[in-house]
C-alpha cells in the first residue's frame, strides 16, 4: 500500500489587491501557514510523498523571500514533494522553477517540469506529470500518459493542472483542457488535478484537491487536501478529504423588511467571525430610521469580521409617516422632502439612490436631539 497527500493551488505570494493592507497581509501569511500544516499532516500521517498539482506560486515573479519561506515550510516533511508547474507558474524559459537552485533549504523537492515519468518509492510508484510550459495550452497535455510505459507492478498516478472537459462549468473549460476519461485511457490508478479551487471528484479515480487556503467566495468547497491510499495497481483509491484552511470565506443573503433584527440573527448564526471574510448581500425595504440604525450596526459588525463586503443595491429605503414626522420640517422644505420620498420609492428613477441618501441625511440632521437639551 502507498499513502500520499494531494494538494494544489497554493498561489504563494498572491497580492490580494483591493483589500485593506492589514487584511491582505494576514491572507498572504495564511498561505505560508497552510504549507506548514500540509507538511505536518504529511509527516503525521506517514505519507510516502506529496503531490502539488500546479500553481504552487501565484506568479513566476514571486519574491525570493516568498520562495524561501515556502521551501522552509515544506522542510517540515522529510519525504518527497513533487511540484508541477501550473498556469500561474508555468515552466517558461525564466521562471520560479529556474530560480530554485539558488535557495538553501531542507525540503526534498522534485520539480516535474518535463513530461516524463517520476519514479518514487523505489519503483513502486510512477508519477506521470503534465507540466504547463505556457499559461494557456489549447491541446490536452495529458495525452502522453496513454502510451507511457511503466514497470509492471508500479502504481500509475497522473499529475495535471487544467479543466476536465464536459465536467466543469463552461467558464472553467476554455483553457488547458483534460479529457474526462484520461484515467481510464492511461490506465491510471489516480489522477491528481489542480486548477479548480474546490475539493471534487470529477471523474473515476480523478480528483481536484482544491486550494488548501481559500482566496475567494466560491461555493465549491475550498480549504482541503486529499489524503490518498492505494493498495496496489488496479485497486480503487481511498480518498480522505482533510480540512486545512484557517480563513473562512462566506457569502450570505439577508432579507430585511421593516426592521433590522434579522441581520443580527443571520450573522450570529455564522459562529466565530474573527477569521471569516463575509460577502453580504442585503435585500428588502426599511424605513429611514431603521436604515440609519443599520449603518451603525454594520460598523459594529465590520470590527468583528476579518473583512466584510456589503452589497445593498437590493435594499430600498421606504420612508413612512414616522420618518417624515421625525424630520420635523414644514413649508416648501417639507414639499421637497415629499418629492425626495417619491423619487426614492421609484425603482425606475435614475436619481433614486441620491434621493434616498438625501432623505437619510435629512433624518440624521433633523431628528437628532438639540445640543444642551
Amino acid at each position: 500500500m502507498i499513502r500520499f497527500l494531494h494538494t494544489a493551488d497554493w498561489q504563494i505570494d498572491k497580492p490580494f489587491g483591493g483589500y485593506a493592507p492589514e487584511v491582505a497581509f494576514a491572507l498572504k501569511e495564511a498561505r505560508f501557514a497552510a504549507v506548514e500544516r500540509l507538511a505536518r499532516l504529511a509527516a503525521e500521517r506517514r505519507a510516502d510523498f506529496v503531490l502539488v498539482a500546479g500553481d504552487v506560486f501565484d506568479a513566476n515573479t514571486a519574491s525570493d523571500r516568498a520562495i524561501q519561506r515556502t521551501l522552509d515550510a515544506m522542510a517540515l516533511y522529510p519525504g518527497d514533494w513533487v511540484l508541477l508547474p501550473g498556469n500561474h507558474d508555468a515552466a517558461v524559459s525564466v521562471s520560479v522553477w529556474t530560480r530554485l537552485d539558488r535557495f538553501r533549504h531542507g525540503a526534498r523537492v522534485r520539480v516535474a517540469d518535463r513530461p516524463e515519468p517520476v519514479v518514487l518509492c523505489e519503483g513502486r510508484v510512477v508519477v506521470l506529470p503534465a507540466p504547463l510550459r505556457r499559461r494557456h495550452e489549447g491541446a490536452d497535455v495529458t495525452a502522453w500518459f496513454d502510451a507511457a510505459e511503466t514497470a509492471p507492478g508500479a502504481i500509475r498516478i497522473g499529475l495535471a493542472h487544467g479543466a476536465v472537459a464536459n465536467r466543469l462549468p463552461a467558464s472553467a473549460e476554455s483553457e488547458n483542457p483534460i479529457a474526462d476519461d484520461r484515467a481510464n485511457r492511461a490506465r491510471l490508478d489516480y489522477l491528481a488535478l489542480g486548477d479548480w479551487h474546490g475539493f471534487l471528484q470529477i471523474a473515476p479515480r480523478t480528483f481536484y484537491a482544491g486550494t488548501p487556503e481559500p482566496d475567494r467566495y466560491p461555493a465549491n468547497e475550498p480549504g482541503f487536501a486529499a489524503l490518498v491510499e492505494i493498495d496496489g495497481p488496479g485497486a480503487a483509491p481511498r480518498v480522505e478529504k482533510v480540512a486545512t484552511a484557517r480563513f473562512r470565506w462566506t457569502s450570505l443573503d439577508v432579507e430585511l423588511h421593516g426592521e433590522i433584527g434579522a441581520l443580527d440573527a443571520a450573522l450570529d448564526a455564522l459562529g466565530p467571525t474573527g477569521a471569516t471574510l463575509l460577502d453580504l448581500r442585503l435585500r428588502g425595504t426599511l424605513p429611514i430610521r431603521e436604515r440609519v440604525a443599520l449603518e451603525e450596526r454594520l460598523d459594529e459588525w465590520r470590527a468583528r469580521f476579518h473583512d466584510l463586503r456589503i452589497h445593498d443595491a437590493g435594499l430600498v429605503d421606504e420612508p413612512d409617516v414616522d420618518d417624515l414626522d421625525a424630520i420635523d420640517l414644514s413649508g416648501f422644505v417639507r414639499v421637497a422632502v415629499e418629492r425626495l420620498r417619491r423619487k426614492a420609492a421609484d425603482p425606475a428613477d435614475p436619481e433614486r439612490e441620491a434621493a434616498a441618501l438625501a432623505l437619510r441625511m435629512a433624518f440624521v440632521d433633523h431628528a437628532r436631539p438639540a445640543k444642551g437639551g
